[in-house]
């Protein structure tokens, strides 16, 4: 019985692209996978069929020789009924196959092209906390931090190996990083034991490093902090993390900024708020005042008479600078009026004086007055 052609079998076009063959072979793989047919005798053979065209097309030595002789490429010299590559064929070896293929990407990585996995892992990422002033949180500023971390270790430039000889693949996985162990039905795969998943042996570590390709070290990086940053704000410095285990990519740095409380501000998100004494002549009569500034500077506000404690004034464009743009936040200022204390005998006269005519241009306030004093004067007979 004559075979099929490989690509009829995976439902796809001659010449089809790696990523083309792969995904015809996935929708094969899942429509005619046996625990999907049970009613489907015929399901196991175009099974295996589908997993014979997906290993031959799959190696671009192999497909470069099917597309120019066809099946003829692979006669003679295949045990296990003529299957392409050496292999037994059987069943359970090929649903080992497909269950890699499928499902391999979450069970440690992408393949490399030398059909191995990379395993030269990524460095952590890092956090750093920043405590800043609130005029800095202002202004921005650039500053310089030390960060504990793993650096490339210089002695053998990341490699692990002494004198910076490249590490070779592990003989007991072949540089996959895992080893497979036939049980019953079922093919269990494991972390190979001799390269710890790896997939490389180092025959002589680095006595810097230890073959890890990395060591502890203190870095000095300068930040730049922009302006209008606030507590929980996190900048994220690119490939500033750890450094990878041999020669992998650095992880990345989070520095997350926290604004120290203000004296006299309090802010709320863009806008600041501060509390400003007055005397009780100022507040009477009105007047000019000078309130301090974020910037460092004074602005004068007129105070109108008859403010009473409490009463909130805003200065329009002195609050915090939003971070992202869009201007800045207000300002506000709350009135405390000042109750005055240590009176000379003149002030109290003055004062005296103040309430008697108060009294005089005001009926009302007399009368409770009048009531009070009746009052007091009751309780003490």
């Amino acid at each position: 019985m004559s075979k099929r052609d490989y690509y009829d079998v995976l439902g796809i076009a001659k010449g089809a692209s790696a990523d083309e063959i792969k995904k015809g072979y996935r929708k094969k793989a899942k429509e005619l996978h046996p625990d999907r047919n049970s009613d489907n005798p015929k399901a196991e053979e175009q099974f295996k069929e589908a997993n014979e065209a997906h290993e031959v097309l799959k190696d671009p030595e192999k497909k470069a020789a099917y597309d120019r002789y066809g099946h003829a490429a692979f006669e003679g010299g295949m045990g296990g009924g003529g299957r392409p590559g050496g292999g037994q064929g059987d069943f359970s070896s090929a649903f080992s196959d497909v269950f890699d293929d499928l499902f391999g990407d979450f069970m440690g990585g992408q393949r490399s092209g030398g059909g191995g996995r990379n395993r030269a892992a990524r460095g952590s990422d890092l956090r750093f906390n920043l405590r800043v002033s609130l005029e800095e949180a202002f202004a921005g500023l650039q500053k310089t931090i030390n960060v504990p971390t793993a650096v490339n270790c210089s002695s053998c430039e990341g490699t692990g190996a002494d004198g910076g000889v490249e590490p070779t693949n592990c003989p007991t996985c072949s540089g996959i990083g895992k080893v497979r162990a036939q049980q019953g039905f079922f093919t269990v795969e494991r972390t190979c034991p001799t390269c710890s998943g790896m997939g490389q042996i180092i025959k002589n570590p680095c006595n810097s490093c230890s073959g890890q390709g990395r060591v502890e070290k203190e870095r000095a990086l300068s930040v730049n902090i922009p302006a209008g940053v606030e507590t929980g704000t996190r900048i994220r410095l690119s490939g500033e993390g750890e450094a990878g285990v041999r020669g992998g990519p650095s992880g990345d740095l989070y520095i997350f900024i926290e604004v120290n409380k203000h004296k006299l501000f309090e802010r709320d998100g863009v806008n600041l708020f501060c509390n400003v004494p007055v005397s009780m002549s100022s507040a009477a009569l009105g007047g000019d005042i000078e309130v301090p500034t974020i910037d460092g500077g004074r602005s004068r506000v007129k105070i109108p008479a008859g403010s009473q404690s409490g009463r909130q004034m805003r200065l329009r464009s002195k609050g915090m600078p939003a971070l992202r743009g869009g201007g800045a936040g207000d300002m506000f200022i709350e009135l405390a009026v000042e109750t005055p204390v240590n009176l000379t005998s003149r002030q109290k006269e003055l004062l005296k004086e103040f309430e008697d005519l108060s009294e005089d241009n005001n009926p009302e306030s007399k009368s409770f007055f009048s009531s009070v004093k009746s009052f007091w004067d009751s309780m003490k007979g």
